[in-house]
């Protein structure tokens, strides 16, 4: 069987998904994107030799049985809805997004859809997922991010922190990780992922640091449990055309749909 896939956003993370889909994922083919515009995504599929129309997203949900959402977290309800009341597969990596509308949960068990959280930028949710089987004193999760990346989160904006003014490594935020994602939806959906797997996002710590000594957005994630103590670090390399998000998110959307095929998967 071969599962008709769909992409929303054909930008940063949307572009190398087709492309890999385009040169072939077994068990997949590739049938249309969607985009807010249509001719620059028409310019885009032409430019890499892809054939797929680009159509709204009330026909894309007729066409696929798997839906890559790659838009902006602000849209991510406005697709999730349908698709998933269509009974559809949704892959994202929108963690933020999904921690402010996790109603879309219920939507998917209640008309047979199914939500996968694309996690392949942070390490060790294997483990994470594992150990809150038994009981975990705490997770944390420390983010390190060159400032520019940072720039327009609404978190800085609305206590007025100008992360183009500062010249050493300065934490910009400490709380839980729901209250990190409200306030930093494009810089913080691992941290989503990590209390998703874990222990919850409000009991999940964050903190975030603009450090302009860092050029790779590093985060390291450290859990405290019965059953293991363990930390890890991963240093995501930011992408050329978008330095919020790292050059492994495609990347880790490819591999992810790859398991939806394949005879054997590793992992939990």
């Amino acid at each position: 069987m071969t599962l008709r896939t769909a992409i929303v956003g054909l930008g940063t993370i949307g572009l190398p998904v087709a492309r890999a889909i385009d040169r072939g994922i077994p068990g997949l083919s590739l049938v249309a994107v969607v985009s807010r515009r249509c001719d620059v995504a028409e310019q885009r599929l032409t430019a890499a030799g892809i054939n797929v129309p680009v159509v709204p997203l009330a026909d894309m949900v007729a066409m696929a049985d798997v839906v890559v959402e790659c838009a902006p977290a602000k849209e991510f309800r406005s697709i999730a809805e349908p698709v998933l009341k269509a009974g559809r597969i949704l892959v994202t990596v929108s963690g933020a997004a999904l921690l402010e509308a996790f109603d879309v949960v219920e939507l998917a068990r209640r008309h047979n859809g199914r939500i996968t959280l694309v996690t392949g930028a942070l390490l060790g949710l294997d483990a994470v997922r594992a150990a809150v089987e038994g009981k975990v004193s705490y997770v944390r999760m420390i983010s390190r991010k060159p400032p520019p990346s940072l720039r327009g989160a609404p978190y800085l904006e609305a206590n007025r922190i100008d992360v183009g003014a500062i010249t050493s490594a300065t934490r910009v935020f400490k709380g839980s990780a729901r209250d990190g994602a409200r306030g930093f939806p494009a810089n913080v959906n691992v941290a989503a992922a990590l209390s998703l797997a874990g222990i919850g996002p409000d009991e999940t710590e964050l903190e975030i640091w603009a450090d302009p000594a860092v050029t790779r957005n590093t985060h390291t994630i450290e859990v405290e449990a019965d059953s293991a103590r363990f930390t890890m670090t991963i240093e995501n390399v930011p992408s050329a055309e978008n330095p919020a998000t790292g050059r492994i998110t495609p990347l880790s959307i490819i591999a992810t749909l790859r398991s939806l095929s394949t005879p054997l998967r590793v992992g939990t």
